[in-house]
């Protein structure tokens, strides 16, 4: 069966992916720091039509990201879990958070982005590509 269900921690927001992750990516530009509360980001890129809520609603919180360009990162308004970005400068994706699929255990880093705002404590996985701000 092709895609994937998950939902956040305190289980009122529900999804489901009719796709299989386009990419699975460690992102460590600042403001998924900020959301990650650690190094980095882990999230999963899908087709926007791919994904649905089955079950509750999502809060946003908009921002610039150090591309310039507007994210809107969705949120459980109960428990605050961090679950999808949506992208200004590809409407196309949807990116969701790893920790939020019932069951992650089968991905595999595709890549690693923004790299300069890595903390300096922060591991980068030598074995995968990396990039320094996204790539073109």
């Amino acid at each position: 069966m092709t895609g994937f269900v998950g939902g956040c921690m305190c289980g009122k927001v529900r999804y489901r992916s009719e796709a299989d992750p386009m990419a699975f990516v460690l992102c460590h530009c600042r403001e998924c720091q900020y959301v990650s509360g650690g190094a980095a980001a882990s999230v999963v890129v899908v087709p926007t039509a791919a994904l649905s809520l089955t079950q509750g609603a999502v809060k946003g919180y908009s921002s610039v990201g150090e591309n310039g360009k507007g994210v809107t990162r969705q949120f459980c308004p109960d428990c605050g879990t961090p679950m999808f970005s949506v992208l200004e400068s590809n409407p196309d994706i949807k990116v969701l958070k790893a920790g939020t699929m019932d069951d992650a255990s089968g991905l595999k880093p595709a890549m690693t982005l923004w790299t300069h705002s890595a903390q300096p404590w922060a591991h980068v996985d030598p074995g995968i590509p990396s990039f320094d701000k996204q790539p073109e």
